[in-house]
C-alpha cells in the first residue's frame, strides 16, 4: 500500500515537471493522463492506516466502493480525451477554458475526499490506540505517531491546494516526500514486520530440516545460547523482585531491555519462551502479585482496591480486573465475598 502510494506521488511530480518543462506539450497524447490520479492519495492514506491497524481493506469486495469518484472523474473527462491534440494543448494553455466545469469538480472531489480521508484515518488512529491502550508497546506508540503525521502532512497538503497555485503545492509535496522519507525510516513497523516474518519463516523451515534441538534452533537468530536464555531470565526476575519496574504504568519493552543492558527482541524471545506469555501478560501477572501482597497488609485497609491497583502500575480498572481474573480465577469482589 505504501509502495503504490509512493509510486503515484511519484508519477504526480513528474507529470507537473514535464507540463513545466513544455515536455507534454511534444507528445499532447499525454495531456491530460493525471487528471484524476490526485483524489487517490486519500484513498492510500486511508488504505495504508488500515492496513497497520490490523483492518484489512485492499483485497476485500467494498474497497472498490472507495474508487467509485476516482472512475467517475476518468468519465468526465472522457470529452477532453477525445479532443485533438492541438485543441488538447490550447486548453491546457489557457487555463483550462472550455472544460472549467471539469476544474471545479475536479477539485471539488479532490478537496471532499482528501480532508475526509485524513480526517477519517485520525479517527480511526485513535479509536485503535484506545482499544490497545492496555498492551500498547513502544513500537505501536512510534507506528501510529507516524500514521498521525502523514495524516496531517497530507491534510496540509489539500489546504494548499485550496490557497495556493501549483508551484507551491508541488513544493509541499516534494516536502511531504522529503517527511516520509526521513521519519519513514525510523519507524519501525515501515520495514521491520517483513524482516520478522521473513525470519519467522525462515526459522521454521530450519526447525523441519534440522535435527538439532528446537529450543537451540529457535534462538539461532538472536545469536542467543540456551545458557544465556537463563542467565537473562534470572536477571529479569531478579530486577522485577528487586528494582519493582512494573510499578511503572508507563514500563515499555524496550524500558525494561535497556535496565538489562540486552537487545528489546532478545528479551522478549526470553520471556515468550520461557514463560509462555507476552510482555504486557507477564508485567500484569507481577502487578498482580504486588496487589496481593500490598492489599494483605493491615495499613494498607483504609485504601481502596482500585488505589492499590494504580500504585502497582495499572493504568485502568479494566485492566486490573481483566488480568487479576487469569491470576486467581476470581474478580476481586469474589475473591473479598469468599
Amino acid at each position: 500500500m505504501l509502495t503504490g502510494w509512493i509510486t503515484l506521488i511519484t508519477i504526480l511530480l513528474l507529470s507537473f515537471y514535464s507540463h513545466q518543462t513544455g515536455f507534454t506539450y511534444k507528445y499532447p497524447q499525454t495531456l491530460g493522463l493525471t487528471l484524476a490520479l490526485p483524489i487517490l492519495n486519500g484513498i492510500f492514506l486511508y488504505g495504508y492506516t488500515s492496513e497497520l491497524t490490523g483492518k484489512k481493506v485492499l483485497f476485500k469486495s467494498n474497497f472498490l466502493f472507495h474508487l467509485i469518484p476516482f472512475f467517475l472523474l476518468l468519465v468526465l473527462a472522457v470529452p477532453f480525451y477525445i479532443l485533438p491534440s492541438q485543441e488538447k494543448i490550447e486548453v491546457f494553455k489557457n487555463q483550462g477554458k472550455g472544460f472549467e466545469w471539469y476544474s471545479m469538480i475536479q477539485l471539488m472531489s479532490i478537496l471532499v475526499s482528501g480532508f475526509s480521508y485524513s480526517i477519517a484515518s485520525i479517527i480511526k488512529i485513535h479509536k485503535h490506540r484506545k482499544n490497545i491502550q492496555d498492551r500498547q508497546s513502544n513500537i505501536d506508540k512510534k507506528m501510529l505517531k507516524w500514521l498521525e503525521y502523514l495524516s496531517i502532512g497530507l491534510a496540509l497538503i489539500w489546504l494548499l491546494v485550496l490557497f495556493f497555485d501549483d508551484h507551491i503545492i508541488y513544493s509541499g509535496v516534494v516536502i511531504f516526500v522529503f517527511f516520509i522519507g526521513f521519519f519513514g525510516i525510523n519507524q519501525a513497523p515501515v520495514f521491520s514486520y517483513v524482516e520478522v516474518e521473513s525470519i519467522n519463516l525462515e526459522t521454521k523451515k530450519t526447525i523441519e530440516l534440522s535435527n538439532e534441538p528446537a529450543e537451540k534452533i529457535k534462538y539461532a537468530k538472536s545469536r542467543l545460547e540456551v545458557n544465556e536464555v537463563y542467565e537473562i531470565l534470572e536477571r529479569l526476575e531478579q530486577l522485577m523482585i528487586t528494582e519493582k519496574p512494573f510499578k511503572n504504568s508507563e514500563l515499555t519493552l524496550n524500558d525494561l531491555s535497556q535496565k538489562l543492558n540486552i537487545h528489546p527482541n532478545q528479551l522478549s524471545q526470553v520471556i515468550n519462551s520461557k514463560t509462555g506469555n507476552t510482555f504486557y501478560h507477564y508485567i500484569n501477572v507481577y502487578r498482580v502479585k504486588e496487589f496481593l501482597r500490598l492489599s494483605s497488609l493491615p495499613e494498607n485497609k483504609k485504601y481502596t482496591f482500585l488505589a492499590l491497583a494504580y500504585d502497582c502500575g495499572f493504568n485502568s480498572k479494566t485492566t486490573f480486573n481483566k488480568y487479576f481474573k487469569i491470576y486467581t480465577g476470581k474478580t476481586p469482589s469474589e475473591l473479598i465475598q469468599s
